[in-house]
């Protein structure tokens, strides 16, 4: 471990005040994670370093995030302990990370690394009208809203570097936005289950059209950080882009409903009917997206301040009061996130809730950084 110390704390007087980087160098000196490197979680914090870096520059943080991704990635851009033909959407997530250093200082395994996924892409399985299935055979037909975040959004990252000007490449990758968009948006809420099933063969699948029966928070929570992560690189003169768009303003609009009016944060299960159900509670890893994904939009003017600012702060001052605990020995904790969600269950409310909530998670604690960067960045420009 390189970090022995609360080196980004010492790095500016800003970077002492500042939760990114308060919270960057508390997990890595606490975390007691065994997940292989290449998770998708892990992906997710390295993502939140890479933005603590770009606001406050510590060298210290970026020498050993670089070594972390380095000790992955073989000269000829092998994966260490990736299986190339495990077809799972969660592991290509770390995809992002490797086109992030093979930006930065042009190391050519970055990209053969990349390459490999983005290869892994053309042999995955797809449901009959194009969809990536989840996961090779465990979930066959089945789209879920983390795929889209773990896997599509590389696969637009990638296009957008290598292979722009393929409209083909553009045109399929925005199908797994409208196919997600066609199935899972509950009407009645205006925000999306976790998934479907396009055989409607699952024990949870609706019979018409293969939902899934709940609106889980942080699939919706991965999904909106898609949107805004897709909406970066898509080109802007695609009939794609204009949909990614709307789906995007849909989404916080319906969240902007969905926010409590005293915590301010949002329940794990948010269907209609089950919010104020016994047994449900205000979770972290979702209200850190929500609460990113709504600062996001409004950097870039996807959103408008005067509906949308004050929400953004409460929710952010949520993230703060309820999820952060400090220590003694000057370290943080992110707590509240659940460990997992899956729909290899019953997608029932007792399966979502019976599962732990445990402290530190990488689900949490990425979109916690995520999050912090989009604010602190809001007060440095304000």
């Amino acid at each position: 471990m390189k970090l022995l110390t609360l080196s980004l704390l010492a790095a500016s007087p800003a970077a002492a005040r500042s939760y990114l980087s308060w919270m960057a160098d508390s997990w890595i000196l606490n975390n007691g994670e065994h997940e292989g490197p290449y998770w998708y979680g892990r992906a997710t914090v390295y993502e939140g370093y890479e933005a603590a870096y770009s606001l406050y520059g510590n060298e210290t943080l970026l020498d050993w995030y670089h070594s972390q991704i380095d000790d992955l990635v073989a000269p000829d851009g092998s994966i260490v302990d990736f299986n190339e033909t495990y077809y799972s959407l969660d592991d290509y997530r770390i995809g992002n990370n490797f086109l992030y250093w093979y930006e930065r200082i042009g190391v050519e395994k970055y990209r053969l690394a990349a390459d490999r996924i983005r290869a892994m892409l053309d042999r995955h399985p797809r449901t009959p009208t194009g969809g990536f299935w989840h996961r090779d055979p465990t979930y066959e037909n089945q789209m879920w809203l983390d795929g889209i975040f773990m896997a599509d959004v590389f696969y637009a990252k990638w296009t957008a570097l290598f292979d722009a000007q393929n409209v083909t490449a553009w045109e399929d990758i925005v199908l797994q936005w409208d196919k997600i968009e066609a199935v899972t948006r509950d009407e009645p809420t205006g925000l999306l289950v976790h998934g479907f099933d396009e055989s409607k063969t699952a024990v949870w699948a609706d019979p018409v059209d293969g939902a899934s029966p709940l609106v889980w928070n942080r699939a919706v929570g991965w999904y909106f950080v898609s949107l805004i992560e897709v909406l970066d690189v898509y080109p802007k003169h695609l009939d794609g882009y204009q949909r990614l768009l709307s789906y995007y303003k849909t989404l916080a609009r319906s969240l902007l409903h969905a926010q409590d009016p005293k915590v301010h944060g949002w329940k794990l299960i948010l269907s209609k009917g089950y919010v104020n159900r016994k047994g449900n509670y205000f979770e972290s890893s979702a209200a850190a997206m929500f609460t990113y994904g709504w600062l996001a939009g409004l950097r870039r003017g996807y959103i408008d301040e005067r509906t949308y600012g004050r929400p953004a702060a409460r929710a952010y001052n949520h993230l703060i009061d309820d999820f952060v605990t400090k220590h003694q020995n000057g370290t943080l904790t992110w707590e509240g996130t659940v460990q997992v969600g899956s729909l290899n269950s019953d997608a029932s409310f007792e399966y979502y809730t019976g599962i732990p909530v445990v402290p530190n998670d990488t689900r949490g604690v990425g979109p916690f950084l995520l999050a912090s960067y989009e604010w602190e960045l809001r007060r440095k420009r304000s």
